[in-house]
């Protein structure tokens, strides 16, 4: 799955335009490497959101099989890292 419709698969973003605005704003890093909208996600990846004053990173443990997931469901997808 690429990575703009999996940030909005598992509720990580509101929309998926919203992903695409930060992949386009290089702010979206897989296995800390910068990335494009296109990019393929792996089960295994480590994803990072760097933000103004802080950044967030996501394992991901499953890729969804439907456009949208409910977002109690999201820990099935992704694991917070620290």
């Amino acid at each position: 799955m690429r990575i703009d419709k999996f940030l909005n698969a598992v509720n990580i973003t509101k929309r998926r335009a919203v992903a695409e605005d930060m992949l386009e704003h290089k702010v979206v890093f897989i296995n800390n490497a910068s990335v494009k909208k296109a990019k393929e996600v792996k089960i295994g990846d480590i994803i990072e959101i760097k933000y103004l004053e802080k950044s967030e990173k996501f394992k991901v443990v499953q890729i969804p099989t439907t456009k949208s997931t409910p977002k109690s469901k999201q820990e099935e997808y992704v694991v917070r890292c620290d």
